[in-house]
């Protein structure tokens, strides 16, 4: 074995949501995985284990699982040097699109998964992280993954206003209410990019890393890209708060409104129902705010 597989570790459970941040955190995180395996957090290649992780947990619903089934595992995907803290990141582990809304709830599985992976982990201490999303946006997108024509019938007949990141929340610390949970916006996330790195990582804000500006110059114009970069060099040692108010300005004068517009495109999605969802997403987001055991990551 190249690992302590039987060394207690914290276990990240990155789970989506689907169509977020389309895999840009953990190709980030796996970009750096040299830098972090010396701070021991532990990057596995996410085509390592996506399917075995869910193969394990099928096998873990429907037999249990063999005693060393974890230290297996660990040690099939795990990278030399780092055995304290395991990143795992799928928009799949809660369920795949067809099963996000079903019942009309958000991930219906989702507490049911995490006692799949307790099992999987039992004496390891589990983390979740999860961006959440516009309904108006989520629901476009997801239905395009389905074999359902409209989002009507995606939602099997449920009132897509009646959905509510909270009571997702609400369900998973009912269920585990020792699991800690980190939320963030994910409209947020080019604003708040290196702190959602960074607490998944495990790092401290004063851990560079490689692509810490990645998703920001990714929505801006090349010539803001250009001014940006060159403000950056010239005003080395911005502390956290500096550096976000920067990135604001930036994106402010030079966001690139093509790169940052969303595609809205499904049957009767009308700018009126999505202003309404947006209205009732607002709502949501001051209500987790306000969640006790929740961390919230905000601009």
């Amino acid at each position: 074995m190249i690992q302590e597989t039987g060394k207690r570790m914290q276990v990240v459970i990155h789970a989506g949501a689907h169509h977020t941040d389309e895999d840009r955190l953990i190709n980030c995180l796996s970009a750096n995985r040299e830098m972090l395996a010396r701070h021991g957090t532990n990057v596995p290649d996410p085509q390592r284990y996506r399917r075995l992780v869910r193969d394990v947990l099928h096998h873990a619903q429907d037999s249990g699982l063999a005693p060393d089934a974890r230290d297996v595992l660990v040690d099939a995907i795990s990278n030399e040097g780092a055995v304290d803290r395991l990143v795992l990141s799928n928009p799949g582990f809660f369920g795949t699109p067809k099963m996000a809304v079903n019942g009309g709830v958000l991930y219906g599985a989702a507490e049911h998964r995490l006692n799949l992976f307790r099992q999987l982990f039992p004496d390891d201490h589990l983390e979740l992280f999860i961006g959440v999303v516009n309904p108006a946006t989520f629901l476009p997108p997801l239905l395009k993954e389905t074999d359902f024509d409209t989002v009507e019938a995606l939602l099997r007949g449920h009132d897509a206003a009646h959905l509510r990141w909270s009571e997702l929340i609400t369900r998973v610390l009912r269920h585990h209410p020792d699991i800690p949970v980190t939320v963030w916006c994910n409209e947020d996330t080019p604003l708040i990019w290196s702190q959602v790195v960074r607490e998944m990582a495990g790092i401290d804000p004063t851990v560079a890393f490689e692509g810490e500006f990645s998703l920001i110059e990714e929505i801006m114009t090349p010539a803001g890209r250009e001014r940006f970069r060159g403000y950056l060099a010239s005003h080395p040692g911005l502390t956290e708060v500096q550096k976000r108010r920067v990135v604001a300005a930036f994106l402010d004068k030079f966001a690139d409104e093509a790169a940052i517009e969303e595609e809205l495109d499904a049957p009767g999605w009308t700018d009126a129902l999505v202003a309404k969802l947006t209205e009732l997403y607002d709502e949501d987001l001051y209500t987790i705010q306000r969640m006790q055991g929740v961390q919230v990551i905000t601009p």
